[in-house]
């Protein structure tokens, strides 16, 4: 899978609710109400994931996820980042974050 160019990143950036681009890498960081939801809200990630053989770096305190996506055999950003983002978006508007 190529890497996208920095003109494909920007505009899939635009469409992601809750991303930013930080190099080569999707960063984005999720306030939930408690630990159970955010731990839920790994969850639901980590199966579709697993699905996708596409893994995130992450880490968890308390509420709180930050979750960065590149794909590390390509060097940068491609369109399964882009795709797993929008999957982790779609989940957390479902999942209430606190903003």
């Amino acid at each position: 899978m190529d890497k996208l160019t920095d003109s494909e990143i920007e505009e899939a950036v635009k469409k992601l609710p809750g991303w930013t681009r930080d190099g080569d890498a999707l960063v984005s960081d999720w306030r939930f109400a408690n630990f159970d939801v955010a731990f839920g809200f790994m969850t639901r990630i980590a199966v579709e994931s697993e699905r996708l053989d596409h893994h995130p770096e992450w880490s968890n305190v308390y509420n709180r996820v930050t979750i960065r996506l590149t794909t590390h055999d390509n060097g940068g950003i491609t369109k399964m980042d882009t795709a797993l983002a929008q999957f982790v978006s779609d989940t957390a508007a479902v999942m209430e974050p606190l903003h």
